[in-house]
């Protein structure tokens, strides 16, 4: 099978083009890219991926095609299963406890390593019409084909490129030292917490550009409107099933179902989005300025900002399949379509690259990468500097600043 740019629809063409050296005053300067390499060495790192990735390709198959089959029964089985268990909830806490949390594994399981990774067409070459990202519908707010052009064609095409990607804070916090800051920023670890909570309804309206539409003030295109739509239809649907019919079908026993489906719906929006949070806001993942991005840019320059705009979480198999994978976000990040069980097989050649070429492989456990996340958020919540610069003696002084924004940087 030979890799063609279908397979790859968010990453630029194959086709290496070296880019060209800049000219100045002085002569010609070669470019240096991120991590200080030259643009023959962008380019190699490039040809290595591109072999990894093709000898994937090359070896798919039944063995790939049997594990998301197995997983998709085992998440049904679970679901079914942990539904039947609170059907003797109301008597039994017990019984509660064991079906609630085994509610809240299928709820991740369906969004993580089933739903995210069908949507992103990781299985369409089996040409199976029950699991293909043009048919699947997902336990989610957000309608499957917004989430596609939000995320499969914004984030990944634009990864941590600040006005580009919006997934990078979610266009609501501050994420790098280069964005001004705001006294609005002062709630950003409290919205961070909430956004959490909500996180399937936060990233439903995210989808839609909500929040650029309110900011523009203008009116929505009917095309925009549409979409708005479809989006409520599909929350409808979320909310009737979860707290209507499920609750409904319980008899007596509704309350504990109800209960059991809100406990389920969060604990599925905040493992969600903790693991979303260490995929590329963790201390040492690199933001870019969308001044640095080359239109032109080659795949091999692609390659590079995934590498450096992403993270990992380095743990078990269970972890990595309740992670949806996402856990191997560098190698996600590279081959967004490649069969997410096969991350963990090229994660070693992937750090090799890294090491050959002096870059940082970003992977810590998931406590490690959260708590890290947490921190950065926390961290920009403030003004630049604002903690170090700050004492007993001159704390009154410190909190009046933080009632007034930063100076905007001057242009360079």
């Amino acid at each position: 099978m030979t890799l063609t740019r279908d397979d790859l629809t968010t990453a630029p063409p194959a086709t290496p083009s070296a880019a060209e050296p800049e000219t100045t005053a002085g002569g010609t300067v070669e470019k240096v890219y991120p991590g200080g390499l030259t643009a023959a060495q962008v380019e190699e790192i490039g040809r290595e991926l591109d072999a990894i990735r093709q000898e994937v390709l090359d070896d798919r198959g039944e063995v790939d095609a049997a594990y998301i089959r197995r997983v998709i029964r085992a998440q049904r089985a679970l679901e079914l299963g942990s539904r039947v268990v609170l059907l003797a909830a109301g008597r039994n806490k017990l019984a509660w406890v064991i079906g609630t949390v085994g509610l809240t594994t299928a709820k991740a399981l369906d969004n993580m390593e089933i739903g995210h990774n069908v949507l992103h067409g990781q299985w369409d070459w089996m040409r199976d019409p029950k699991i293909h990202s043009s048919t699947w519908d997902w336990d989610h707010a957000s309608p499957a084909a917004q989430w596609k052009r939000a995320h499969n064609e914004v984030h990944h095409r634009y990864t941590n490129i600040l006005g580009r990607d919006n997934d990078l804070g979610y266009g609501i916090l501050r994420v790098d030292e280069a964005q001004q800051w705001r006294p609005r920023h002062l709630i950003q670890p409290a919205w961070n917490f909430v956004t959490a909570c909500i996180f399937e309804y936060g990233i439903a309206m995210y989808d839609l550009d909500f929040g650029e539409h309110l900011r523009a003030k203008k009116k929505m295109p009917p095309e925009k409107r549409a979409e708005v739509v479809a989006a409520l239809h599909k929350v409808r649907k979320q909310v009737t099933k979860d707290f209507v019919v499920h609750p409904v079908l319980s008899g007596k026993g509704w309350k504990a179902t109800l209960a059991a489906n809100a406990v389920a719906v969060l604990g599925r929006n905040i493992w969600s989005h903790s693991v979303i949070m260490c995929g590329h806001f963790p201390e040492g993942v690199e933001t870019f300025e969308e001044a640095e991005l080359d239109e032109n840019e080659t795949r091999a320059q692609w390659y590079l900002r995934q590498m450096l705009g992403s993270a990992n979480i380095s743990g078990s198999k269970f972890m990595h399949l309740m992670t949806g994978n996402l856990s191997h976000q560098i190698e996600h990040h590279c081959f967004p379509d490649l069969p997410s069980r096969r991350y963990g097989e090229i994660a070693p050649r992937m750090r090799a690259v890294f090491e050959r070429y002096g870059l940082s492989y970003n992977a810590r456990p998931l406590p490690q990468q959260v708590a890290s996340a947490w921190h950065k958020v926390v961290r920009l919540s403030l003004p630049n500097g604002w903690l170090a610069e700050t004492n007993r003696h001159n704390l009154g002084r410190q909190l009046r600043k933080l009632a007034r924004p930063e100076p905007a940087a001057l242009p360079a």
